[in-house]
């Protein structure tokens, strides 16, 4: 929700960002009707689902429900928060970003937390670099030279030095940071012993970690020597760092697409993999950092691209434990191809042998996923054996019914047949007689969602729908005629009567600085808006049976309690009176 900030502010940062420009640069939308249609970004479909509504500024997913204003959009999208969101937003309309007006001292601390975190954090990038500079870092300046690494890159990449344990926090402690935010910050920690501390990445070679916002928010330290420690290490979870939501080398790529802009990245595993390919002339390159690859990852990726080449390793037995990465990137309608590289080598290793021409050919080669899985299985099977040729064909198999177009299944099942001799025709009865997956439903027949609620509840979703999106037959109703008992119901009413009495126009995009974007009650509501579920004759005479449920359902509830009332009163005069109530009520109740 929208806290902290102008009102005015907001609604102005909101008219200067429409929705369907700031959503149409990252997800391809086409119009339908009154709104606009894509894939949804945040779940896995075929057919579009994700309605972005041009008048009232929301967007919403009948499929997975997720829905939004532009800001909800761009924090989702971005996985950002609230405030640097507002900073994306505030950018792309050339609008200065205002002072936040905490509201609680929790909120405050929060930010101060995360603002110290961040300037601790770029203090010591410097202080890293300085030490790599200071003549004192030869072991380091040796591992650079021996890398073949210019001068020029590791200025890009800012890499720095750390050359022993207690410099770094002292360093800090000097300048006037807490103790408590130097801790936080991930770049020392503290020994349980003796509550000394020490540099977290101490005697390495240090890899900034820098974000899309330019802000530096973690490290990678590569030891120098052979040790019993990881070769690599990162800081760890922090309040501006999550290793499964960045990608490393992101900031440049950010860089490269509003200046050039890209047609693909290539996703390696490590730190020297990214600045080898990026020496080298591949600047669209960006590094998992070693994670399996998580589904905020392929989201950020495909911020910047539509097809991404996966290049790890050239051990093409050792990728089995990858395809789970690649398939999430294909979730979120990514174009992945894998790149084959020589057994054993790995990006960096291609370029000192066989320079940009090599790796060159190796993207060249890369080839789809649906191909790699194939290649996968057919090295995980011995085909020579009768057992394993027939596990293997049961896999491809398996791997060929996800592919979307009757011309590549045909075109997979000839590779099979290739391979194990086995009859075209033998291998089409078996893929055709494998089991279907559910097919998604388009757009246009999506259902309001059944999920268990009463009449009287589904009346009032269907009531403040046709009033909040202006259904003629909802013009002039006034939504005090009848009671919401639901906390969200109610909330949304007394917006829409509140804005009703001031003579403003009504906001659906305004309830996103009411509620959370995940309010079921509030999404139950939304899905309404498809499509014409509150236009023509039929839409008119449902929401008059659903007026009329509920004043029903009202008057059966005074009933009830007037009845309760009589049974517990003793006065004689007073139960004469209630029975009068009670007649009326049952007089009014049997004209419906």
């Amino acid at each position: 929700m929208a806290k902290g900030l102008d009102p005015e502010y907001l609604q102005q940062l909101k008219s200067k960002n429409d929705l369907v420009e700031v959503v149409g640069a990252y997800v391809p939308l086409e119009r339908k009707g009154g709104n606009w249609w894509g894939r949804c970004p945040f779940h896995h479909e075929k057919t579009p689902s994700f309605s972005v509504n041009a008048e009232n500024q929301f967007y919403h997913c009948f499929g997975c429900g997720v829905s939004g204003d532009v800001i909800s959009f761009i924090r989702e999208i971005e996985s950002v928060d609230f405030m640097d969101a507002v900073k994306i937003l505030a950018e792309r309309a050339k609008m200065p970003v205002p002072e936040m007006n905490f509201d609680t001292e929790k909120t405050a601390e929060q930010k101060r937390k995360r603002d110290a975190i961040l300037k601790i954090l770029r203090d010591c990038a410097h202080f890293y670099l300085n030490n790599l500079n200071s003549g004192r870092a030869d072991a380091h300046v040796q591992y650079i030279l021996d890398r073949k690494l210019a001068s020029a890159t590791v200025r890009k990449f800012g890499l720095g030095a750390s050359l022993d344990f207690k410099s770094l926090p002292q360093y800090l402690l000097d300048k006037g940071y807490r103790r408590d935010d130097v801790l936080d910050s991930g770049a020392v920690i503290e020994s349980e012993k003796n509550r000394r501390l020490t540099d977290a990445q101490a005697g390495r070679l240090i890899f900034p970690i820098i974000n899309a916002m330019g802000d530096v928010i973690a490290f990678g330290g590569r030891v120098l020597e052979k040790t019993d420690f990881a070769k690599y290490k990162n800081t760890r979870e922090t309040l501006v760092f999550n290793k499964s939501k960045n990608l490393y080398n992101i900031n440049q790529i950010k860089k490269l697409k509003q200046a050039e802009g890209i047609k693909s990245l290539i996703m390696v595993e490590g730190y020297m993999d990214t600045i080898s390919l990026f020496q080298a002339g591949f600047r669209n390159v960006v590094a998992s950092m070693g994670t399996a690859l998580t589904k905020d990852q392929a989201r950020l990726a495909k911020r910047y691209a539509d097809t991404v080449y996966i290049s790890y390793d050239g051990d093409f037995a050792g990728q089995k434990g990858a395809i789970r990465g690649l398939e999430i990137l294909r979730d979120e309608q990514v174009n992945v191809r894998v790149v084959p590289l020589p057994e054993g080598l790995d990006p960096d290793d291609v370029i000192k042998r066989q320079g940009y021409e090599g790796y060159q050919n190796c993207l060249d080669a890369a080839m789809p996923l649906i191909d790699f899985k194939l290649e996968i299985l057919r090295r995980q099977y011995d085909l020579t054996k009768t057992e394993d040729k027939r596990n293997y064909i049961a896999e491809a198999l398996k791997v060929i019914g996800e592919a979307e177009s009757a011309s590549l299944r045909e075109d997979l099942l000839k590779q099979v047949r290739d391979k194990t001799g086995v009859t075209y025709e033998s291998l089409k009865r078996d893929l055709d007689n494998l089991p279907e997956h559910p097919k998604e439903v388009q757009p246009e027949s999506f259902p309001v969602k059944e999920d268990g609620a009463d009449r009287n509840v589904k009346a009032c979703r269907f009531i403040l729908a046709s009033v909040l999106f202006g259904a003629k037959y909802a013009k002039n109703f006034d939504l005090s005629r009848v009671s919401f008992d639901n906390s969200v119901h109610n909330t949304i009413a007394e917006y829409i009567k509140m804005r009703q009495k001031n003579g403003e126009p009504v906001r659906a995009s305004a309830l996103f600085d009411i509620f959370d974007e995940d309010t079921p009650e509030l999404s139950q509501i939304l899905d309404l808006s498809l499509g014409e579920s509150l236009e023509g004759e039929g839409a008119a005479r449902y929401f008059d049976d659903c007026v009329r449920t509920l004043e029903r359902a009202r008057l059966e509830e005074e009933l009830a309690r007037y009845s309760a009332l009589c049974d517990a009163e003793t006065d004689l005069a007073k139960k004469k009176q209630i029975t009068r109530k009670i007649l009326e009520l049952t007089i009014q109740l049997k004209n419906f």
